[in-house]
């Protein structure tokens, strides 16, 4: 495979969902895709016998450092993600899911925002990504240890907090 075909399969790979990642950061869809596309063209210019290796954690590594330097430079860091999680649940929420299972959905991303950004983030990343402690520990610059620790008490205070809300009435 060229160098230009395996920018093309990483930008197929990962474009969407590093625009969701950004996204969260940023709170804006425009942004995100800016983001993101000088997260890729950031790949091009790349060594791509250093990239190759680990390049889940790579982009997500340069995408976070971008979206945090756009976020510092506008000054409006969006840690509030109440309407990314209503776009994430109707855009992720498969059409032939049963519609209690959607509705579950939905209420665990409510609740994952209410939670604090750094457990949010590794949640997600975890879960949303499909990435790995070790990936997650070279992204967010954590331990993998850390992030174990992180996800688990993340999940231990959604599970108590799913328990405390109220179950959506089925319809007969």
């Amino acid at each position: 495979m060229t160098d230009s075909e395996w920018v093309r399969a990483a930008v197929a790979q990962y474009e969407a969902p590093l625009i969701r990642y950004a996204l969260r950061f940023s709170g804006d869809l425009e942004t995100a895709r800016d983001i993101v596309q000088d997260t890729l063209l950031k790949l091009c210019r790349a060594d791509r016998s250093e990239v190759e290796p680990h390049l889940a954690q790579w982009l997500y590594t340069v995408c976070r450092n971008r979206a945090v330097d756009v976020g510092r430079k506008e000054g409006r860091m969006n840690h509030s993600h109440t309407e990314v999680a209503d776009l994430a649940s109707e855009r992720d929420a498969a059409p032939h899911a049963p519609a209690e299972r959607a509705e579950s959905y939905r209420r665990v991303l409510a609740l994952l925002a209410t939670l604090p950004p750094r457990q949010q983030e590794v949640i997600r990343l975890k879960f949303q990504e499909g990435l790995s402690y070790k990936e997650i520990a070279g992204i967010t610059q954590l331990t993998a240890n850390h992030v174990g620790v992180i996800i688990h008490e993340g999940i231990k205070t959604l599970r108590a907090r799913l328990g405390a809300t109220p179950r959506v009435a089925r319809e007969a």
